[in-house]
């Protein structure tokens, strides 16, 4: 009766922390959710929307991680991978780390110096992360060339929908 017991709640447990995609799939970003505050490695506060307007004309795909998510660090490769065979497209990572010591740690031990990141100093729970409804990382987003969300949910770089989001923007 223990072990039935124990493989319910496990089961119970196990559908309640998975991945769900949301409902709604957004195809543009709140007033609120734009003025969103993040910080890049040298410490200065930026908006999301500074973010997409540096971009504004070219497709970018947002990469959200952690140093510290063990499903990031399994798609570090495949996202390399990703960016790699998409020398034309942007691509900016947007960490989840839980401390500016982390997010740092995290840059240097992942070899990540040399790409576009940021990090959200307020944490998971914000205005940008509540409106696309960020439950899980890692997620990938594709923006298109006018700021506007072309491919909403994604939670691994081997999505086909990724590239083919990004073909599509490209024609």
């Amino acid at each position: 009766m223990k072990k039935l017991f124990l493989l319910f709640t496990i089961g119970i447990f196990g559908l309640g922390c998975s991945q769900q995609a949301p409902e709604v799939l957004k195809t543009s970003f709140s007033k609120e959710a734009l003025t969103q505050k993040v910080e890049n490695e040298e410490g200065k506060t930026v908006t999301i929307q500074q973010i997409l307007d540096q971009h504004k004309g070219k497709v970018l795909v947002l990469d959200f991680w952690a140093g510290w998510c063990r499903d990031c660090l399994k798609a570090l490769p495949k996202a390399k991978e990703l960016e790699d065979n998409n020398k034309n497209i942007d691509f900016v990572f947007l960490s989840l780390d839980r401390s500016r010591e982390g997010f740092d740690k995290s840059l240097e031990r992942f070899e990540m110096k040399d790409k576009e990141n940021y990090w959200f100093a307020s944490g998971w729970k914000n205005d940008f992360n509540n409106y696309i409804d960020l439950n899980w990382i890692p997620r990938y987003m594709v923006i298109d060339q006018k700021s506007a969300i072309a491919k909403y949910y994604a939670i691994s770089p081997e999505d086909p929908d990724i590239q083919a989001t990004i073909d599509k923007l490209l024609k």
